[in-house]
């Protein structure tokens, strides 16, 4: 009889898909077989929600599979996963990226082993022993230098889900990388869950601008690095030095802002004034003109006015933003907002929700506008669709090859892409 590999499937963010890999790994390592495993999310209600539905409809396409549940969602909450008839087993974020817990679920997956493995997150000290080479497209790898937060922002339960900070070592990220660039990847990404925190948790602790410009002086090789997400208000001297000094640090940033009103931030438990924001995105293109930001931003957070929303418009064009990632305020049992009496409207949420949304669309159109007749540098994800170096998608009529960095000029704009 053949061996049935297992079936993986992912919700959330991008470091949830990165785990993935290397839970499949993992998995394979220990022999585990005919089991459907589901990494869920927990940034939202409504994420928590999906993952819920996703398991039911898994177990109606797998009915004879043993369901293993694990990720940020059965991190926080596993006493409701373990509820569900259709779950047979729930393992927590720490265990999943443990070998003795495939191994435990390889012999009959469940019978000799704990129903429910979820312990405390926050002792978990260490962080990507468990490291893949390769993850992403063939032209882009992402490589995970960070895990957990030591933040308690009021709307946010994935502390609870990621435990706190934990950094990866300088030299073990960049031997990976030299290993990827050596697999012929021409961008890598560095991700975390608060990327910015890399180093406080390692000796002499390093900045997150130290460990940039040591992958760019001892990978010399590596054509484009980027970084996933910032908080600005944490973005040090090296940092900033590379965004100046550094063409192959590409000249895009996602930052995480949040609001555009100094209250709800304070309510929120940021660390950073509207004034912040504006200033450190003026002083990066001053630095690199040219430089594109995306942002995080909520729509109608607890207390949330009209006037406060305004705040957050108007924060669009204070801060030159251009890629906008819009999340309608959920609320989050768990979280110290979703005890703040004075909720906002859900339809209200919505249409706040709905003009952040427009106003980014016509951000990404100015922009797209500005790049044609422009020569770009673009890395190619597939035959015929690329990026550019500021996060742009272009289109080609005529097939490239995969992973290539293609010089190309656009000549026009169509439904969020460059054409060329």
């Amino acid at each position: 009889m053949n061996a049935k590999p297992p079936v993986f499937a992912t919700m959330g963010c991008r470091l949830n898909a990165y785990e993935t890999e290397a839970m499949k790994r993992l998995a394979a390592e220990a022999g585990v077989e005919g089991a459907v495993v589901i990494n869920t999310c927990a940034v939202t209600a409504e994420a928590v929600r999906k993952s819920r539905q996703e398991i039911r409809k898994l177990r109606r396409d797998n009915p004879d599979a043993k369901l293993i549940v694990t990720g940020c969602a059965a991190q926080t909450e596993p006493e409701t996963f373990a509820a569900m008839g259709e779950v047979d087993a729930v393992i927590g974020n720490g265990e999943k990226m443990s070998p003795e817990t495939w191994a435990g679920l390889a012999p009959d997956l469940i019978g000799q082993t704990e129903r429910v493995q979820v312990n405390d997150i926050m002792s978990v000290t260490e962080t990507a022993s468990h490291l893949i080479d390769g993850f992403g497209t063939r032209s882009r790898a992402y490589v995970q230098v960070q895990n957990g937060c030591d933040h308690r922002c009021t709307f946010c339960i994935i502390p609870y889900g990621r435990g706190n900070s934990r950094s990866v070592p300088a030299g073990v990220v960049v031997d990976q990388i030299k290993r990827l660039v050596g697999k012929g990847f021409n961008e890598v990404v560095l991700t975390g869950v608060d990327l910015t925190s890399w180093g406080d948790d390692l000796p002499a602790k390093p900045r997150l601008g130290d460990l940039v410009m040591r992958i760019l002086k001892l990978v010399p090789d590596l054509p484009r690095l980027r970084i996933s997400s910032i908080d600005s208000i944490e973005a040090d001297d090296n940092l900033m030095m590379a965004i100046a000094t550094e063409p192959r640090l590409m000249p895009h940033l996602h930052l995480s802002l949040q609001h555009g009103d100094d209250l709800i931030l304070k309510r929120m438990k940021r660390r950073h004034l509207r004034d912040d924001a504006i200033a450190f995105c003026e002083e990066a293109k001053r630095l690199r003109p040219g430089m594109t930001f995306g942002a995080d931003i909520i729509a109608g957070f607890p207390t949330e006015t009209d006037e406060h929303f305004a705040n957050s418009l108007k924060l669009v064009e204070d801060c030159s933003l251009t890629w906008l990632h819009v999340f309608p305020y959920s609320k989050r049992e768990g979280t110290p907002a979703a005890k703040i009496p004075t909720q906002v409207n859900g339809n209200i949420i919505k249409d706040r929700a709905a003009q952040l949304r427009a106003l980014g669309d016509a951000a990404v159109t100015r922009h797209l506008t500005a790049q044609i007749g422009q020569s770009h540098n673009i890395l190619m994800e597939n035959a015929l669709m690329g990026r550019t170096e500021h996060f742009a998608e272009v289109k080609f009529s005529t097939p490239q090859i995969e992973g290539e960095i293609v010089i190309a000029t656009p000549t026009k704009s169509l439904d969020g892409q460059l054409i060329v």
